[in-house]
């Protein structure tokens, strides 16, 4: 009797150190929520919030003349062709080492100091996250072209993002506009997060970044960078477009000479994808119906090169005959602008998961 007496003992504080061991962990969890829940980097959707002009930058917009525009999402420097991620099929989390992330920079810097443009859009640029060995890709940018005015704003701040395995981690991460022209304004547009607590905390809060640049005919040169939403269900997206929508045309009936430009995460429903067929199981871009907007704008996608490729697998020693790409990345501007040039520069994915697009207008007379 003693002995199973003593044998009941040792079961009993076996499993009150396992329920213990549990309910620490739950404990430490809804801490951690909590914790994630306050610091929650969360402006509500349309609050504007004005950014500060550090530059000493006084250079005007010409009279005449083009106006080259490049935009391209970089993939926090992380995502070139030997990265797979977890969100769109994939497994890899951390997908690059410090060097190769500073390695892809230094292959999207050339790219874009060879291009020559006067504004650069630029999405998923990192200041300091885990995911990027919390190198600062803004900062690398600036450095590269002293000359133009900066602006970032954040779209994905988190202090821990604490999933999958091993997890995210930090990130600081957002979207910027350097020009080579003085910006007189610049704001942070929050747009609509579709998702709700908890998954919200340690999600992106997508924002357009508008910067103004007066012309010398009253008017102003309006840009707008955008990384719309990617992994809803559906109705961020259209939320968003709607914000969108509303700015660029409020903007072109004033008479504005208007830019929008980035990662739309969507196809305008102008464009012809027959080259890039939807493949069963992976991520599929939303579509943009361009006849619902004004003939105030322009809707500018070149689908003769993808703008971007599939992450459920590396590229490098894929079949890229076969591989999953995609075009959703553009321009929509505003209808007092001529296109002398728009067009995808196929740079083979080799340092990002985008390509740039890059765009050439003039002022109409």
């Amino acid at each position: 009797m003693r002995g199973q007496a003593g044998q009941r003992s040792v079961i009993f504080r076996i499993f009150r150190a396992i329920m213990l061991v549990i309910l620490i962990a739950v404990l430490a969890f809804a801490l951690f929520i909590g914790y994630l829940t306050v610091t929650e980097y969360y402006p509500k959707a349309g609050t504007r919030e004005t950014l500060t002009i550090n530059s000493d930058n006084d250079s005007t917009l010409p009279s005449s003349g083009p106006i080259r525009v490049l935009s391209w999402n970089i993939g926090y420097g992380a995502l070139g062709d030997n990265a797979d991620f977890f969100m769109d099929g994939g497994k890899g989390v951390n997908t690059a080492s410090k060097d190769r992330v500073k390695e892809n920079m230094s292959s999207i810097l050339d790219t874009v100091s060879r291009e020559d443009p006067d504004i650069i859009f630029l999405q998923e640029a990192d200041v300091n996250s885990m995911r990027s060995h919390h190198v600062n890709e803004v900062q690398m940018f600036t450095e590269k072209f002293p000359d133009m005015e900066p602006f970032f704003a954040y779209n994905f701040k988190v202090p821990f993002v604490p999933f999958p395995f091993p997890p995210i981690g930090t990130v600081n991460s957002g979207i910027a506009i350097l020009s080579s022209w003085h910006q007189t304004e610049a704001v942070r547009e929050a747009l609509p997060c579709p998702f709700s607590w908890p998954i919200r905390v340690a999600n992106l809060k997508r924002c357009l970044l508008i910067t103004r640049i007066p012309a010398e005919d009253g008017k102003e040169l309006v840009l707008v960078n955008l990384h719309l939403e990617a992994y809803d269900s559906g109705e961020g997206k259209v939320a968003q477009t709607k914000q969108l929508k509303e700015l660029l045309e409020s903007e072109a009936q004033k008479g504005n000479y208007v830019i929008a430009g980035g990662d739309f995460n969507q196809v305008f429903s102008s464009v012809d994808i027959s080259k890039y067929p939807a493949q069963e199981g992976k991520w599929q871009a939303g579509e943009i119906d361009v006849n619902e907007f004004s003939n105030d704008l322009q809707f500018l996608m070149d689908s003769s090169t993808p703008t971007c490729r599939s992450l459920d697998q590396p590229l490098e020693g894929a079949d890229k005959e076969t591989f999953q790409y995609y075009v959703i990345d553009g321009f929509i501007v505003s209808s007092n602008l001529e296109v002398k040039r728009f067009e995808t520069l196929d740079e083979g994915f080799v340092s990002t998961d985008h390509n740039p697009v890059i765009l050439e207008v003039e002022r109409v007379a």
